[in-house]
C-alpha cells in the first residue's frame, strides 16, 4: 500500500504557490516540492492531491490511501463534485486516476499529522525567487 500525503500552499489569494508530496511505501519514499503558477489555496490544494494522484500510478495500481489536510479536496473526491468551475476538470482527473488503482481511499487529517507534505509545500513558494 502507498500513502500518499499531499498538500497546497500560497502566499497570497492569489499569490505564490506550491505543492507538497510525501509517498511512502512499498519500498519507495518520495518526496516533491514544486513551485507552481500563482493561484489561490484551494487550487493549489487541488493541483497537489493530482500531481500526488499522477505519481502514485507511477508506482503501483495496488492499494493507495491519500491523506490531504483539505476538507474541501477531501469532500470532493468521495462526493465525486466540486461547486467551483475552475476546480472541475482537475477533480475529472484525480477520479480517472483514482479508478485505475485497485483500492483508492482519501482521508481528511489534521495540519499537524501532514508536515511533512506541508513543508514540501511552503519551500516550493519560494523555489521561484
Amino acid at each position: 500500500m502507498l500513502e500518499v500525503y499531499v498538500d497546497g500552499a500560497s502566499a497570497g489569494n492569489p499569490g505564490k504557490s506550491g505543492i507538497g508530496i510525501y509517498i511512502k511505501g512499498e519500498g519507495h519514499q518520495l518526496r516533491i516540492s514544486e513551485a507552481i503558477e500563482p493561484t489561490d489555496n484551494h487550487t493549489a490544494e487541488f493541483q497537489a492531491l493530482l500531481r500526488g494522484m499522477e505519481e502514485a500510478a507511477k508506482l503501483t495500481t495496488g492499494i493507495v490511501s491519500v491523506r490531504s489536510d483539505s476538507q474541501i479536496v477531501v469532500m470532493a473526491v468521495e462526493k465525486e463534485f466540486v461547486k467551483r468551475e475552475a476546480h472541475k476538470p482537475i477533480l475529472a482527473q484525480i477520479l480517472a486516476i483514482a479508478k485505475t488503482f485497485d483500492f483508492f481511499f482519501i482521508k481528511w487529517i489534521a495540519d499537524t499529522e501532514n508536515r511533512a507534505a506541508d513543508a514540501l509545500a511552503r519551500e516550493a513558494i519560494h523555489k521561484k525567487d
